[in-house]
């Protein structure tokens, strides 16, 4: 297997932090790369943008807008090398980020795919000490069946696109980034739980990316209750993909997973929404699973005013901390 790697970006409107994005990865100490930029469907110039970069390793490539997941599909689809590090367009790579790559695979050959921390900014905190704190190991390795879901539920709280570096091939078999129905939503953590189910990964702890939170409008920037995730309304998309020894894992998952997006629907006044979650995923057997009483609360019609309250004392409390 060559040691070519596809840089895939996918594009919309990000005309202000696209060059930052670029300027990172031509920046790289390892030269042996392709950038793949597809804009989707983008009305603010931001092609134009990557356009006036003359190198010949970037390619510009326009779709009608049909969200974040199939854009990075399309690049993909157009990749020429066996392996893919995708990058969000208003994220960027300390240049030495490819390079470790490329010197971790002769280390791990057997692995599918590596994640890093990320940088958080303008925070300053970073993934890989959240992903300490939960007891991620560093460097290889593979769930088991006795493998708490917890454990796979903190690791894919702090995973990002523009942390991984993946096999195509192995991204090709598990059918690349969810984007059904133009999901904008989640559609990248679908594809990470069916890595993590078959292939072996490596941890790295080293912040080489830096994630700028402040202009991540579809992932942190959401006003009032977030969408369902992809592999809670849509489950069999990962069940399909799971070893058949792992299927506890996967499911004590998903009802971690439903747990946590059902107190959030019952904190905003959705009771039903959550109460429908915790029927399809959630069984009493699971008490012990992080945010099952609070769940549990928000699937009662109480959990409305509950939730107005909480959201009131925090503005008022804002306010002080204002004067």
């Amino acid at each position: 297997m060559s040691t070519g790697v596809s840089v895939i970006v996918p594009l919309y409107n990000k005309a202000a932090y696209v060059g930052r994005c670029l300027e990172s990865v031509l920046a790289q100490q390892y030269g042996d790369f392709e950038v793949i930029v597809v804009d989707d469907g983008s009305t603010d110039g931001s092609g134009d943008v990557v356009r006036g970069y003359k190198d010949p390793r970037v390619r510009v490539i326009e779709q009608k807008n049909a969200g974040p997941g199939a854009a990075r599909n399309r690049a993909a689809a157009e990749a020429r090398h066996d392996w893919i590090a995708p990058i969000d367009s208003d994220d960027a790579w300390d240049r030495r980020y490819l390079t470790e790559n490329i010197r971790l695979l002769a280390d791990y050959p057997q692995a599918g795919w590596l994640a890093w921390a990320m940088r958080e900014l303008p925070q300053q905190t970073t993934t890989g000490a959240r992903w300490k704190r939960a007891g991620v190991p560093e460097g290889p390795w593979r769930p088991k069946p006795d493998t708490k879901p917890q454990l796979l539920a903190a690791i894919l709280a702090n995973m990002m696109p523009s942390s991984i570096f993946m096999r195509r091939d192995a991204f090709q078999r598990s059918g690349g980034f969810y984007a059904k129905n133009r999901c904008v939503f989640g559609e990248d953590t679908s594809l990470w739980i069916k890595l993590l189910l078959n292939y072996e990964i490596v941890f790295c702890f080293e912040p080489l990316v830096d994630r700028y939170c402040d202009a991540s409008d579809l992932s942190v920037n959401f006003k009032g209750v977030r969408p369902v995730e992809p592999f809670l309304f849509d489950p069999e998309d990962v069940r399909a993909d799971c070893p058949a020894e792992l299927r506890g894992l996967l499911e004590g998952l998903l009802a971690i997973r439903a747990c946590k997006t059902a107190s959030v629907y019952g904190y905003f006044g959705e009771h039903r929404r959550a109460r429908e979650l915790m029927r399809t995923f959630v069984r009493a057997g699971d008490w012990r699973l992080p945010y099952f009483f609070i769940a549990l609360l928000g699937c009662t019609p109480a959990a409305k005013w509950l939730g107005a309250a909480a959201r009131m004392a925090r503005l008022n409390l804002r306010a002080t901390h204002a004067n």
